[in-house]
């Protein structure tokens, strides 16, 4: 079925450059010896692998982007009470089922449950009931270690002008981190969340800490230790109102072929992890080495973040080797809106706009706190190409041959490139 059939002639053009390197990729088995993470088969509670195994049979293919709604530029102002924009939900998920798309992975933020726990699981309850009506299945995330330490509750900043992601905000946040006496709210927001759907066929899995071991602004000093000591805690909490799906953190940078390798963080991902998920931005050769590290380890394996143009991380070429390794693809990104992510990550070095936009001012005081260099003060030049999200502002797609190539490796057909 053709849903749109605008630039073709672009279509035809990028499948002649990329089919050489996708079918070298497609023609490598990935299956092998299973790798042992040591204490991973004694943690209480943990899946077995067969029981991960069976869940995953069970599943379909599942593709979709990380879903923020166009209108907020952070997790705080997805889901707080007074920017809660159900319309706007109802719209762009309407959008993703038409283009073949079944699942979506949405952050929280554990500010949310500490000001508002109701509000927060009956706003959750809708969207997943708006998420259904559209056969699109959800997994929350419920801590993040990217981008700013510290955060405000309430109205949130607007974007900062020609920056990706200018306002994102990690959970639990540098101060919750640093400060054990939080942690019992952490708990009680865990449990309380988990305990809340954890038997709700909407809700896919949990992916319970974004790239647990990365970095942001304003971090502790020991934030890696603190990390590595508070996930295992974070796993426990999840089990022990048993819920029905599986749980899983991510791995996202490494080398990831042998446990040996693997940092305190990533150790205590891998010995917890009912099913192992991983990010990759990197090119499809790149992406297909991640698949077969992650197989290693004998569980279903789904990658959870993926697809930056600019740096040759591309739909043409990753999603026919996802699909057939079965592998999940989730991509960073949908509607193009205030999370400016479809600019590229270097904007936090140089934004892409006039100085004027920061009243002619040094603008790495109002971004970075560290006071780091910049590249160049401004990029007045937008860059040639998106790095993240599908479509417009008006549900168009940004390019057609991608929206085809979801559409037809969901439903079964071959796809183009």
């Amino acid at each position: 079925m053709t849903l749109f059939n605008r630039r073709s002639v672009m279509a035809m053009t990028v499948a002649g450059l990329v089919s050489s390197r996708v079918k070298n990729v497609l023609a490598q088995e990935t299956d092998g010896a299973v790798l042992s993470t040591d204490s991973s088969s004694t943690v209480a509670g943990r899946w077995t692998a067969a029981r991960a195994k069976a869940w995953h049979t069970h599943q379909p293919w599942r593709v979709g982007p990380v879903y923020v709604t166009s209108t907020a530029v952070n997790q705080l102002e997805m889901w707080q009470a007074a920017t809660f924009d159900p319309v706007t939900i109802d719209r762009e998920l309407g959008w993703a089922k038409a283009i073949g798309m079944n699942t979506v992975r949405v952050f929280l933020h554990d500010a949310l449950y500490a000001e508002d726990a109701e509000g927060l699981l009956r706003r959750m309850n809708q969207f997943l009931k708006i998420a259904a009506s559209h056969n699109i299945s959800t997994f929350f995330v419920l801590f993040d270690s990217c981008w700013r330490g510290l955060y405000v509750r309430g109205t949130q900043p607007a974007p900062l002008p020609g920056i990706h992601n200018s306002q994102w905000v990690q959970s639990p946040g540098a101060v919750a981190l640093s400060s054990p006496s939080q942690y019992p709210r952490l708990k009680a927001y865990v449990q309380g969340v988990v305990s809340a759907f954890g038997n709700d066929p909407r809700v896919l899995f949990w992916d319970l800490w974004n790239e647990a071991d990365n970095s942001g602004s304003n971090d502790p000093a020991n934030k890696q230790a603190l990390v590595a000591a508070l996930l295992p805690q974070v796993y426990a909490w999840a089990r022990a109102v048993k819920p029905s799906q599986p749980l899983t953190s991510c791995l996202w940078a490494g080398d990831w072929s042998t446990p040996s390798n693997f940092n305190a963080v990533q150790s205590v991902i891998m010995a917890n992890n009912d099913i192992n998920t991983f990010h990759n931005y990197g090119t499809v050769e790149v992406f297909s080495q991640a698949i077969t590290w992650m197989k290693q380890y004998g569980r279903p394996v789904l990658c959870t973040e993926y697809m930056a143009r600019n740096v040759g991380c591309l739909f043409d070429t990753t999603l026919p080797v996802a699909k057939k390794q079965n592998v999940a693809a989730i991509n960073w990104g949908f509607v193009v809106g205030k999370t400016q992510t479809n600019l590229p990550w270097d904007s936090a070095q140089h934004p892409y706009v006039n100085a004027s936009a920061y009243g002619g001012t040094s603008w790495q005081a109002v971004v970075m706190p560290s006071g780091a260099t910049p590249v160049a003060p401004y990029a007045v030049q937008l860059p040639p190409i998106w790095q993240h999200e599908v479509l417009q502002a008006d549900g168009t797609p940004y390019r057609a041959y991608e929206v085809q190539m979801i559409y037809d490796l969901a439903m079964g057909e071959t796809g183009k490139g």
